[in-house]
């Protein structure tokens, strides 16, 4: 069964413009920092792969449809699910919410690169192994 990971996070004066409103840029680094913890809840930090893997995890596409703003000092919450999985590739459906409406929904395709080569790689058996019983 494929769940929700979800990551709390709460709207800083850094965040938002001169009238309190949510850059739309940072809710990039919103979905980042939530796949990023969601990859570390599975047992896998992204210093620990790119050191003693050799591999790291880098965004090929995104889709992002921006509904309602979020505003200073809002506790959103980051949603993290698995939308598809291949063997080099995994597509995520990231949603930002605000008392469970949706204000950001995002497709994100995410591809596993072999660092020393600069290509694509198959991701590592365990990894897989683990966003499959999720997917």
């Amino acid at each position: 069964m494929n769940t929700d990971f979800r990551l709390p996070i709460r709207i800083y004066y850094e965040d938002t413009d001169a009238g309190g409103v949510a850059y739309y840029a940072g809710y990039l680094r919103f979905l980042e920092r939530a796949r990023t913890e969601w990859l570390r809840a599975l047992g896998f930090g992204q210093d620990e792969l790119m050191r003693e893997r050799g591999i790291a995890f880098a965004v090929r596409s995104l889709a992002v449809e921006y509904l309602k703003p979020a505003r200073l000092d809002d506790l959103v919450e980051v949603t993290t699910v698995i939308e598809s999985l291949g063997r080099a590739q995994v597509t995520f459906r990231q949603r930002v919410l605000l008392a469970g409406e949706i204000l950001v929904d995002a497709t994100v395709r995410v591809a596993c690169l072999d660092i020393a080569q600069g290509r694509a790689a198959a991701i590592p058996k365990p990894i897989h192994d683990k966003m499959k019983a999720l997917a």
